[in-house]
């Protein structure tokens, strides 16, 4: 499987015959942009990641949520590439706000398993990260076709999911959120875990034994990769970088994932954004 890194965590899956993408934000506009105006997709910015990236086989985006730096340039991609959207109806209304066809638009269920191709993709309620001065918004929903340009405060959290794929013998679960429902990781396994990490610098001790227990500890995956450490307000035409620091020290969440799986002998890779792997 070749797995390509956007940052967020907006992630590509190819199998050499079928593309999933998950998540879908490579516009990333400013934090100014994000407090004082509006936005849309940078459709010369998309159009040469696909190019770069031969994206020419997407058969699917899945929608983990729909704050900006998950779903806003999903309606463009979606009908660039003729591609199928799947997330929650607040996902639906941004497909509807972006021109994308009904028959293109799939509202997926919690807990239902999606097959597209050789992949299948179980979707898991989830719970986003503690709400901050940025995302005050959780449980809100997108009620409208919201269209481009929009104000990135207009795109409301409208429910957490995680993604469980299983394609070709191997196991993936795609994590987007620090945060966790308590016994909602029973009975899964991955092989590769990816997982989201914005939040971790700054937990406490008791909170971060928690989540690694009901994630990590649960899932027994041989190699984590984190994702949501990235800076999503810089643009992917400049270099990467972490968090703002006085949102996140980037460094300090580094360092506690890998003391972490140094003392449970788990691989620890961190991908950069624009950058693919073979797993």
């Amino acid at each position: 499987m070749k797995v390509t890194y956007f940052g967020t965590t907006t992630l590509l899956f190819d199998d050499g015959k079928d593309q999933i993408l998950f998540d879908a934000h490579l516009t990333r506009p400013s934090l100014f942009r994000y407090i004082f105006s509006s936005a849309e997709s940078d459709h010369d910015l998309i159009d040469e990641k696909i190019r770069l990236h031969q994206i020419d086989r997407l058969k699917a985006i899945f929608v983990s949520h729909t704050h900006h730096d998950h779903v806003l340039d999903a309606p463009f991609i979606a009908k660039r590439c003729n591609a199928v959207i799947y997330g929650s109806k607040s996902a639906m209304n941004v497909g509807r706000g972006g021109d994308v066809p009904e028959e293109n638009l799939v509202e997926f269920k919690a807990n239902e398993t999606y097959e597209v191709g050789d992949f299948r993709i179980t979707v898991i309620p989830s719970l986003h990260s503690k709400p901050t001065i940025l995302n005050n918004d959780l449980g809100e929903t997108i009620d409208e076709p919201l269209k481009q340009p929009a104000r990135l405060r207009d795109y409301k959290e409208g429910g957490s999911y995680d993604f469980y794929v299983e394609a070709h013998g191997k196991k993936y679960m795609i994590r987007p959120s620090f945060n966790y429902i308590e016994h909602q990781m029973d009975g899964y396994q991955a092989d590769v875990l990816f997982l989201g990490v914005a939040g971790l610098a700054k937990a406490d001790e008791e909170t971060e034994k928690n989540f690694f227990r009901e994630t990590v500890e649960k899932l027994q995956p041989e190699l984590i990769i984190p994702v949501h450490w990235d800076n999503f307000f810089s643009s992917l035409r400049k270099p990467a970088k972490g968090m703002i620091p006085l949102v996140e020290k980037t460094e300090v969440v580094f360092h506690k994932m890998a003391k972490y799986c140094e003392q449970h002998d788990i691989h620890f890779l961190v991908q950069i954004p624009l950058t693919s792997i073979e797993i």
